[in-house]
């Protein structure tokens, strides 16, 4: 039984789950029987190098599904072994920031115990996606859902996933990946016209600033879409504007609105602005990506150009579900608050 158990220190699946996913896939293949007894928790403790804590856990929850049984004095064993899982997810993010936890949570909720996932983060790094990648085709998953931004890299990103992965078998979320577009599942937004649509939506506010900037990486995984139709949208409503890299050397204008994907630069450009005399809202105007408690309350509210992400996690579940290949755009919404 325990070369059927498989923890993944690289996964960020707490261990408890990996152990508990590792002998539902042992059921669902029929490697493990009914009556079977499992191995212990001190066999597991010493094999795996793992809390005697985290085997309780896995075990516990086990039981509680009625899975496996306790038996005083003898140990753990499998009393239902009629089991099928539906999916065995590989799932690959390039960070877990906020909003990305969103979309995990609603993906896990919305699959529940009808698959098992393993979950690895590779950083925005080309290269971890790539060995992680290499690396899980041992394990016969049913499906593989990544996320594809990288800060440098990427290139050849559809040559080697057309080499290393089955396509009918890959969801590709957030964003499309050019030369994949009609091969492959995807719950994707579309970056260009999100920002064009919502800037549109927020013209009659934007109309009292002269220039308009956005707060732009081009050194980072941030999509080049949204630069894209962030210059068509102020090309066509003839707006004065800007792309910067940062706000290190960028002196506050009245006049002007700001527009920011990261947290650092949200951070940086409201410094910047409370050692002026501007009135943000009035003088100087602030429109940030993605909505969050804290910006619903800060300087009485910050404007947001959002994704439903939850709806993103729960569509791209019932893509695995469903064994869909279809593709959906994810929609977005616009918050208008005080800081426009």
């Amino acid at each position: 039984m325990l070369q059927f158990i498989n923890i993944n220190e690289q996964s960020k699946v707490p261990k408890y789950e990996q152990i508990v996913n590792s002998i539902l896939t042992a059921i669902s293949n029929g490697d493990v029987v009914l009556n079977q007894k499992l191995p212990s928790v001190n066999q597991l403790l010493i094999e795996y190098d793992v809390s005697r804590d985290t085997i309780v856990h896995a075990y516990d929850n086990l039981k509680k599904r009625k899975i496996i049984e306790s038996v005083p004095g003898k140990g753990y064993y499998i009393i239902n072994d009629q089991l099928t899982l539906r999916a065995k997810v590989f799932l690959l993010f390039n960070k877990l920031s906020a909003h990305k936890k969103l979309i995990y949570d609603a993906f896990s909720k919305t699959l529940g115990q009808t698959a098992t996932i393993d979950f690895f983060i590779y950083d925005n790094d080309f290269g971890h996606f790539s060995q992680l990648i290499r690396s899980s085709k041992s394990r016969e998953y049913t499906h593989y859902v990544i996320i594809s931004h990288f800060d440098e890299g990427g290139g050849n990103l559809v040559d080697f996933l057309q080499t290393e992965l089955p396509l009918d078998q890959l969801i590709v979320l957030d964003k499309k990946i050019d030369g994949l577009e009609n091969k492959v599942a995807a719950v994707y937004q579309d970056f260009e016209k999100n920002i064009y649509s919502a800037l549109t939506e927020l013209n009659p506010s934007l109309k009292k600033y002269k220039q308009l900037k956005l707060l732009f990486d081009n050194k980072t995984y941030q999509p080049k879409e949204i630069k894209k139709g962030f210059i068509r949208f102020c090309g066509e409503y003839a707006y004065d504007f800007a792309v910067l890299d940062s706000m290190d050397k960028e002196a506050i204008t009245g006049g002007t609105a700001y527009i920011n994907l990261k947290e650092d630069d949200l951070v940086s450009l409201i410094k910047k602005i409370k050692n002026t005399d501007f009135a943000v809202g009035q003088d100087v105007g602030i429109i940030s990506y993605n909505d969050t408690p804290l910006k619903e309350v800060l300087l009485e509210g910050i404007t947001v150009i959002a994704s439903d992400f939850q709806k993103l996690g729960k569509q791209a579940a019932q893509l695995v579900l469903n064994n869909n290949k279809a593709q959906f755009e994810n929609p977005f919404y616009v918050i208008q608050r005080k800081s426009l």
